[in-house]
């Protein structure tokens, strides 16, 4: 049975995996198809082709490698100074850049002069090449608020999970009670394990971390509201300072770094949450924040990948995945021993992320990335708009197929990194449990 879960995991991912990039080539493809490009081509895959469909002008498909996908438009790049589509050389820089510029053309036909991409004003050609990795981040942010706002997160709670019998100072190894330490203010107070606490010092409290900033910030006398067996009951309790774990502002701790503060001496409890309208919209802006700083913090992962792959590294819990890594944990999500609802929800968080992770890594100034694209037509509206103001002569296009030599390095470095990852994923994986 397990097995087979295992099995229904790494399906729903692959799914969620084919989806999310064929939406992501929607948004490519309808909005091309709204400023007049003509379309050929729209592939959700790479390599062989294994299904196909041609529907009035243009080739729908799927191909064997599920790793990404493109629709293929007429006329991408212009043609050459000289108006030529290919021109002869020996230079392996140019013959990069002189294949790039016949593939845009190599489907050409009667009729197509007037609905060539690059003829396309800037701003079109900005819309179109957002739209792929746009769609990317509708999906994502859709898919995190119905989890956070439907399903719930498992999050800390106001209730009580366990009371600490006395004093111990948190930046001390963990030990046991001695009896020359001092009774904990929660304990004395009569502070039971199973309590909700609804209130503290007259204050009603539905949510951990203010319940944790109001005892942070109390030293001395304080009442303690308490729901227990279906009533409230007070509870007077004299809180102490005492050195206590630093705080990351929502609720988690910051691991090594201690404060002088408050201290009752309970451990919350944990609990499915629905998190209300506000509340999910914060928690997607700490994801983007976090989704960013992963992105900036690739190049300093990749010793670890390495250590992981060829030494005795242990592999980070937030070590950058592939496809195969994520399909892997995908399906553990579905044998972890949590109700069905949270296993649903955490494949969709799964999914949310990979959508995330795709419009971040493609919005990249860099080709052969979307972004690349946009700062490309965005150049170009800043050169004409200046030789406008400038009375200049009209410079043209940009011509992007100049910088293809630069795309072919960023490929390859693309791939290198992505093979480092796959070994990774293989030899040493994430897991979510040991």
């Amino acid at each position: 049975m397990t097995a087979l879960m295992f099995i229904l995991g790494i399906l729903v991912f692959v799914f969620g995996l084919l989806f999310s990039i064929a939406w992501h080539e929607l948004g490519h493809f309808s909005t091309a198809r709204m400023f007049g490009v003509r379309v050929p081509q729209f592939m959700v895959g790479f390599g062989p082709t294994i299904w196909s469909r041609k529907k009035k002008e243009t080739e729908f498909g799927i191909k064997a490698i599920p790793l990404g996908g493109y629709i293929r438009m007429i006329g991408m790049f212009p043609p050459g100074d000289d108006g030529a589509i290919r021109q002869r050389s020996t230079s392996p820089f140019r013959g990069m850049i002189e294949d790039a510029r016949a593939a845009a053309f190599e489907e050409l036909q009667p009729g197509d002069e007037k609905r060539l991409f690059y003829t396309r004003k800037p701003w079109k050609r900005v819309i179109v090449m957002f739209a792929g990795p746009g769609m990317n981040l509708i999906l994502a942010v859709t898919i995190f608020l119905g989890v956070l706002m439907g399903f719930g997160i498992n999050t800390q709670t106001t209730a009580v999970g366990t009371v600490s019998e006395c004093v111990i100072d948190q930046s001390e190894e963990p030990r046991d009670c001695r009896d020359t330490d001092q009774p904990a203010p929660a304990a004395a107070a009569g502070l039971r394990a199973g309590d909700i606490i609804v209130a503290f010092n007259g204050e009603r409290m539905d949510e951990w971390g203010t319940l944790q900033e109001r005892i942070r910030e109390t030293t001395g006398a304080a009442t303690i509201t308490v729901e227990r067996d279906g009533r409230e009951v007070d509870l007077q309790a004299d809180l102490i300072e005492n050195q206590v774990a630093r705080t990351d502002g929502d609720g988690g701790y910051v691991e090594g770094e201690f404060v002088t503060a408050g201290f009752l001496g309970f451990s919350p409890a944990g609990g499915i949450v629905r998190q209300d309208f506000p509340q999910a919209v914060e928690r997607m802006g700490d994801i983007m924040t976090t989704g960013v700083q992963a992105l900036v913090d690739i190049p300093s992962e990749i010793p670890g990948l390495w250590n992981a792959v060829l030494g005795n590294g242990e592999r980070e819990p937030d070590s950058p995945m592939g496809v195969v890594g994520a399909a892997r944990v995908g399906g553990e999500i579905f044998t972890l021993d949590i109700p069905a609802s949270q296993q649903v929800a955490t494949a969709l968080f799964l999914v949310a992320g990979f959508n995330l992770s795709l419009f971040l890594f493609n919005m990249l100034p860099l080709l052969p990335l979307d972004g690349g694209h946009i700062a490309g037509a965005v150049w170009e509206s800043l050169r004409r708009g200046w030789a406008r103001v400038t009375k200049r002569p009209d410079p043209g296009p940009f011509d992007v197929a100049k910088l293809m030599p630069v795309a072919y390095v960023v490929a390859g470095v693309f791939i290198c990194f992505t093979l480092l990852v796959l070994a990774a994923d293989i030899v040493n994986p994430v897991r979510l449990t040991g």
